[in-house]
């Protein structure tokens, strides 16, 4: 084993009546997990629901908060947003980060756009495109493109200059990743030049087997890299050790992770919908685990999925372990 970066995804819920301490216990954990030596803080969007609906808003905020590690956003679906508005703000985000930001997107219609209607939608959804287009006209934005001709100018009251999307972040589309889950999302990614997130669900195209077909991703992700630069790849896992908890936290670890099994015994739906098991035990048990996870081996870069709705002490003494005792065995190296 070589992991050589470590991160971990948040989900920044919070309560209903309460969404600042929610929202800040998670720019807490960004900090924490910087002085834990992480190479990376990534945080869930979702919409509608009691969490972060703009990645981008949120981590505009923990660039203020940290220095070093890497700040992701995992992922942003691109049916609800604006190719080219969505590109200013991250890049925004880049140039205050310094070069840190990392930027997990998904393609396909919004999952809620039929109970939004026309609170979301200026005209009728099957004219537009949500394909894997539409992903690719972000990375067209953020690009060092000046529009128009040579003789294209904006003029206003801060002068007269050639237009392209402001501000440039160089290298930022370098650090685009696709959460790939079907074997055509990850050709789609490794051909058009993006890294790779792998999570813990997936669809089962091939085999009923969970990490089999996600080696299957990973194999026909590398076959379709058409650049030279073999993107990163980047290992999604539950993981909660119970070495630092007390007994009745870890009781309620253990029932967690009980309340999760049935889906991962077979396909799920039409679709053959394929989930991970959640690692929940001691580090040793973990460990072996990971040991045995043939995946592992491909990647050099482990993302510990922290589950919802656990507490501010919780994640911290699941990252805390995580880094202390499980990590460094895998050949990491806390910065």
């Amino acid at each position: 084993m070589n992991i050589r970066h470590l991160a971990f995804l948040t989900p920044g819920n919070y309560a209903e009546a309460d969404p600042f301490a929610g929202i800040e216990a998670a720019l807490k954990l960004f900090e924490f997990g910087e002085k834990r030596g992480f190479n990376g803080a990534w945080v869930r969007q979702r919409h509608l629901e009691r969490g972060v609906s703009s990645a981008a808003t949120f981590l505009a905020a923990a660039t203020q908060r940290t220095r070093r590690i890497e700040l992701g956003a995992a992922v942003i679906q691109m049916g609800y947003e604006n190719p080219f508005r969505l590109a200013e703000d991250l890049a925004t985000v880049d140039v205050l980060s310094r070069g840190r930001l990392q930027v997990g997107l998904s393609a396909g219609a919004p999952l809620h756009g039929a109970l939004l209607g026309n609170r979301f939608y200026d005209a009728a959804p099957n004219t537009i495109d949500f394909t894997h287009k539409r992903v690719g006209r972000l990375k067209a934005n953020l690009e060092d493109t000046l529009l128009g001709d040579d003789q294209t100018f904006v003029e206003s009251a801060g002068g007269r200059v050639r237009p392209r999307v402001q501000p440039h972040a160089p290298g930022l589309i370098d650090r685009l990743w696709y959460g790939g889950g079907s074997l055509r999302s990850v050709e789609w990614a490794g051909r058009n030049g993006f890294n790779l997130l792998l999570g813990n669900v997936l669809s089962g195209e091939t085999t009923d087997d969970f990490l089999q077909a996600q080696l299957g991703l990973i194999e026909r992700y590398r076959a379709s890299e058409a650049d030279a630069r073999k993107g990163r790849v980047a290992l999604g896992r539950v993981i909660v050790p119970l070495d630092g908890a007390d007994a009745a936290t870890r009781k309620r670890y253990r029932e967690f992770a009980a309340g999760r099994v049935e889906r991962t015994l077979a396909p799920q739906g039409e679709r053959r919908t394929l989930f991970a098991t959640d690692l929940v035990g001691t580090s040793d048990e973990i460990l072996e685990r990971l040991r045995h996870d043939p995946v592992l081996p491909h990647v050099s870069e482990l993302r510990v999925e922290l589950p919802y709705n656990f507490s501010s002490e919780d994640y911290e003494q699941i990252l805390t372990d995580l880094s202390g005792r499980i990590a460094p065995e895998l050949g990491w190296r806390a910065l």
